[in-house]
């Protein structure tokens, strides 16, 4: 089980991002998302990751002067199992893992491209995947139901 997205965003945060077709999980090829409900759960974390990722790294290069015209973000997404299995739905059976590899296009140097990867990582998304986030769901009350009405 695998799944790789990419996104690129040019400088004026001009955002494409390329996924599986969604007629043909099997196929290896990527294809321009137009409807958010072309991804899987999977894409749209990754989408959500690298779109994160792209929109800091833009910010960061205009507000410093860097001439980064385009970044792109290949990520992937992957379910790696502890033991050869057939059915291992057990969370201490697999462990999954995201690798995200960055491209930038511009006139940059080798100085301000490290930075730039090491920006990457203040990405909110980043950091909440990174050190895991408390995620508490409970069902809405009657009178809380009806205040947002």
């Amino acid at each position: 089980m695998g799944e790789t997205i990419i996104v690129r965003q040019k400088s004026n945060y001009d955002t494409e991002i390329l996924g599986p077709d969604p007629n043909d999980p099997e196929s290896q090829e990527l294809h321009r998302v137009t409807n958010i409900y072309d991804l899987t759960p999977y894409g749209m974390l990754l989408a959500s990751l690298g779109s994160c990722t792209a929109v800091l790294l833009n910010s960061y290069a205009q507000h410093h002067g860097l001439d980064l015209r385009k970044v792109e973000l290949m990520l992937s997404y992957d379910r790696n199992f502890k033991k050869d299995c057939q059915n291992c739905e057990e969370i201490d059976q697999y462990e999954e893992e995201i690798n995200e590899q960055i491209s930038f296009t511009g006139n940059l140097t080798t100085t301000e491209r490290e930075k730039l990867f090491l920006i990457s990582h203040h990405c909110p998304i980043h950091k909440m995947l990174k050190t895991g986030i408390k995620v508490n769901t409970h069902p809405a009350k009657d009178s809380e139901k009806k205040k947002k009405l």
